[in-house]
């Protein structure tokens, strides 16, 4: 029984086991099971949601959702996860609170896989990962430039980066960088020496991350077969410009398709299936 509440607790052996389970689930290939997965999520949760639960079908778990508030009563986290699990093989939780998450996980009773909360969202960053993978790109030979504020998916790039040993640095003002992530302030330039380019939303900080908006004329100075990879949602006109959706390097709406058998593996791996 494993669980994926950071990417900082699992090993680098793990992640290409994920991705060698993703690679049997994209085929049609990969072990199935006959049990339930009990998910929660927020009402607007989208993409993760979506490939959760038709992953979860399709490799045998029934999932049995609910909203993710029904976390919030005064239940011991522990109480919750040793009942759920004679019934449930894993939990998925989307949740703000992290530490809700590692509560449930705390207890033992059986494999939680973090859909994402305000501090990380590591199966998004190994979608992507895997996804770079799939185009025949050594991942440790990768140039990433992150450009955003602190949050949840520069966080879950920073674990990645250092589980993986990736070349990461974050793009942004000074006072809103990841504490101890390697950063700078010089968008140009480090798009220079990009290989792969990555945003996120600017949440509160968007007038301070106006500068950092990356546009077409900044992906065409950066070298041959950059891919650019908005993580959604992303808005035109704010983290990035309509030109550059509309550039070569975009990757495009099929880069995503990967969530479905990364997340499948995920679970295959933290329930034992592999």
């Amino acid at each position: 029984m494993r669980s994926l509440t950071r990417l900082d607790d699992w090993t680098a052996d793990e992640v290409e086991e994920v991705f060698a389970l993703a690679d049997a689930y994209r085929t049609g290939q990969g072990p199935t099971t006959d049990g339930s997965a009990v998910m929660f999520f927020p009402a607007t949760s989208l993409r993760t949601r979506v490939t959760f639960e038709r992953g979860a079908a399709t490799m045998g778990l029934q999932p049995i959702v609910f909203p993710d508030t029904t976390l919030d009563k005064p239940e011991a986290l522990s109480d919750v996860a040793g009942y759920l699990a004679s019934w449930a093989d894993v939990l998925v939780v989307r949740h703000h609170d992290l530490t809700v998450v590692e509560g449930l996980a705390g207890a033992g009773a059986l494999p939680v896989v973090n859909a994402m909360t305000d501090e990380n969202h590591p199966c998004e960053v190994l979608s992507d990962l895997y996804a770079l993978r799939r185009e025949q790109r050594d991942l440790g030979t990768l140039r990433f430039r992150f450009v955003g504020a602190d949050g949840n998916i520069a966080r879950a790039w920073q674990e990645a980066a250092r589980v993986l040993q990736l070349d990461l640095v974050q793009c942004c003002p000074a006072d809103l960088a990841t504490p101890g992530a390697t950063w700078t302030d010089d968008l140009a330039t480090a798009i220079r020496t990009a290989d792969v380019v990555i945003t996120d939303g600017p949440g509160r900080h968007a007038e301070a991350l106006e500068p950092f908006r990356v546009t077409a004329d900044l992906l065409d100075t950066a070298p041959a077969g950059v891919r650019f990879a908005p993580c959604p949602p992303f808005v035109r006109g704010r983290e990035v410009s309509a030109d550059a959706v509309a550039h070569p390097a975009f990757v495009g709406h099929g880069f995503k398709r990967s969530l479905l058998p990364v997340q499948q593996a995920v679970l295959a791996h933290c329930i034992g299936l592999a």
